[in-house]
């Protein structure tokens, strides 16, 4: 079997796609070739629980009223497979689990996933992730503002 079979496979089975961290575009391409509807979510500069769900709204264009908590993020990630005619995938782009602040987030965040992931399959659709783990954020170096989670210096 090809890995692109094997990709392929992964994605139609839905749930968290084991890939390399370099294979993004790959995964990507193969996901929107499927039908399913792909979103890289960026979490690098996220330091909490509501920073990465905040990458999470930005990066799928969540309604306003999105509630800030993992029950949202359940309802609002079931809403938008619902919404696609085969499925969602989302790329979780360097979520960084090893900070203190996100080391429990980071796996309540992935088990809701997994529940969207039953969910989209009991609805005749799929829903695909991939979490790139990055570790901590490095210590913020002393006298030097930490960049804005906006990425502009100005806020």
């Amino acid at each position: 079997m090809s890995q692109v079979q094997s990709l392929q496979e992964k994605l139609q089975k839905g749930g968290l796609v084991d890939v390399s961290s370099t294979e993004r575009d790959e995964v990507i391409k193969a996901a929107v070739e499927q039908g399913l509807t792909a979103f890289v979510v960026d979490c690098d500069r996220a330091r909490s629980r509501s920073a990465v769900l905040r990458a999470v709204v930005k990066a799928v264009d969540f309604p306003e009223f999105f509630g800030g908590n993992l029950d949202a993020l359940y309802d609002c990630l079931c809403d938008t497979v619902l919404d696609q005619k085969v499925g969602l995938f989302l790329w979780f782009h360097n979520l960084h689990s090893g900070d203190p602040a996100l080391e429990e987030d980071s796996v309540a965040i992935e088990n809701v996933c997994n529940d969207a992931v039953e969910f989209a399959a009991n609805n005749g659709r799929i829903f695909a992730f991939h979490i790139v783990h990055a570790g901590r954020h490095p210590d913020p170096e002393p006298g030097v503002a930490p960049t804005p989670y906006s990425g502009s210096a100005d806020g």
